[in-house]
């Protein structure tokens, strides 16, 4: 009862978030023609209030786009085996721009083949190695090592980086939903680490962070080994 109860609400979830969506592509479209087309006309003030309906309708974009990521996670498909160089390498060049930004080195050996969604593997990984980018040190260049080593009948990898690491009593928070560490002037929607650990769930794993401030942190998750390791 309670499996279906979840089923449910997650499915809510993504009928209402996918639903938000056009009406909030109309708002975020009219306010960038006003912006653009009245530029000349609008006062100072109105062309802060308009910039600042901008900002908020991309911010709901995003945390509209996180819910839906999150709520496919349910969706039911067969586990094959998937090659986890190239779901790095598919989810490094979708991080490209931050990584350019932030001049980001990201150092990782050959990684084993594993049982899994390739789809939300590259979303894990793009989660990761992006948290990683986002909670960097200022004016220090993130540097982020990717590994696995065998564990059983498992895989565990290890997203190590330098950066400002989180306090010991936030472990637990930061894997639920809309729950971020204390630091105001990085911004997200608090659903990306929600979203790993039920894509590591889902992939019968567990997922866990070990981190003190100021030096850095280093996530864990395992994944299923593929039977050709």
């Amino acid at each position: 009862e309670l499996e279906r109860s979840n089923q449910e609400l997650e499915q809510f979830a993504y009928v209402v978030s996918h639903d938000l969506q056009q009406p909030l592509q109309g708002i975020l479209g009219f306010a960038k023609i006003l912006r653009l087309q009245y530029l000349d006309h609008l006062e100072r003030d109105a062309d802060r209030y308009v910039t600042r309906i901008i900002k908020a309708a991309e911010r709901m974009q995003q945390l509209i786009g996180d819910v839906l990521n999150y709520a496919r996670i349910s969706t039911i498909s067969q586990f094959v085996p998937i090659d986890c160089n190239s779901v790095v390498a598919e989810a490094i060049a979708n991080l490209q721009l931050s990584i350019s930004q932030t001049n980001a080195r990201l150092i990782y050996q050959k990684l084993p083949t594993v049982l899994g969604d390739k789809t939300q593997l590259i979303q894990l990984f793009q989660n990761t190695i992006g948290n990683a980018l986002k909670f960097s040190r200022p004016e220090v260049p993130p540097q982020i090592e990717i590994s696995a080593e065998e564990s059983d009948d498992r895989w565990l990898f290890c997203i190590k980086d330098n950066g400002i690491g989180i306090d010991p009593q936030d472990f637990d928070r930061i894997f639920t939903l809309f729950q971020r560490p204390d630091n105001r002037q990085i911004q997200g929607t608090g659903i990306g680490l929600a979203t790993c650990k039920k894509i590591v769930d889902r992939h019968g794993g567990q997922i866990w962070v070990e981190s003190q401030l100021g030096t850095g942190t280093a996530l864990y998750f395992t994944l299923p080994r593929c039977a050709e390791n």
